[in-house]
């Protein structure tokens, strides 16, 4: 350790012990994520572990990948808890999917609500699909470096996939209502093959914002709609909603 004038040079102790300055930062980033966890911790409290460190996780490996490949805007990249993993986890608020059960994510971007519903259903099985390969391959990365064992994907058209039959479809503002029922109706099981007693019944899940009147009226059904803002307190949901639109319970206009 060098002196000079009564205090230390922390430029030559980086030269001098790297080591120790290593574990000092990656102490301090732990207790960052730590405390940017806590709003998942408010309203979720029966993590595994297991879990935790998943989603503790996230934070440093998203940073790290938007540097190389940009997939959350500058602006949302520090509100990432809130403004996507929170987010995603509020369809966790208010669906409880049975082990076993099997969802594609559609247009999954970066992973969102994908891999943080991944974590939080362990036994759910999740297939992620992105038409943009770049994206895809930071969802790859996230997944691989947290040990997620429940998640696979694809990079393809979502009008292109074939011969995969699922529970249900999520998506989070990838499109207009209209198109997500088109897309995913072609991908739910036959009937014959769906739990009857399942809760809730196979269908679309979405993740939408702002006034959706016009959208939903164009969309030719008439999702249940749930206001985020009355499932968590923080401003940034006031306008944020989730529509599910049961398969079964579909109704043409």
């Amino acid at each position: 350790m060098v002196h000079v004038a009564g205090y230390v040079d922390v430029h030559l102790l980086y030269h001098l012990c790297p080591g120790i300055v290593e574990e000092t930062i990656q102490k301090m980033e732990l207790i960052a994520a730590r405390f940017d966890m806590e709003i998942i911790l408010k309203y979720f409290a029966d993590f595994t572990p297991v879990q935790l460190a998943q989603l503790r996780l996230l934070e440093s490996l998203y940073k790290e990948w938007n540097e190389k490949i940009n997939v959350i805007s500058r602006k949302d990249i520090d509100g990432l808890y809130e403004k996507h993993v929170l987010h995603s986890l509020s369809i966790a608020a208010m669906f409880e999917f049975q082990p076993g059960t099997e969802i594609i994510d559609l247009g999954t971007g970066g992973g969102f609500p994908g891999i943080p519903l991944a974590i939080f259903f362990p036994e759910v099985k999740f297939h992620l699909v992105d038409s943009i390969a770049k994206k895809l391959k930071i969802v790859d990365a996230v997944v691989e470096s947290t040990g997620l064992k429940n998640v696979t994907t694809q990079h393809s058209r979502v009008e292109d996939l074939k011969n995969r039959k699922v529970d249900f479809v999520v998506s989070r503002a990838v499109a207009p209502l209209k198109d997500l029922w088109r897309w995913s109706k072609p991908l739910f099981k036959p009937r014959n093959q769906v739990n009857p007693q399942q809760d809730p019944g196979p269908g679309l899940i979405c993740l939408k914002g702002g006034d959706l009147a016009t959208e939903i009226q164009e969309s030719g059904v008439r999702p249940r709609l749930i206001g985020i803002k009355d499932i968590f307190q923080e401003e940034w949901f006031a306008d944020k909603f989730i529509l599910y639109v049961p398969r079964s319970k579909k109704i043409e206009f």
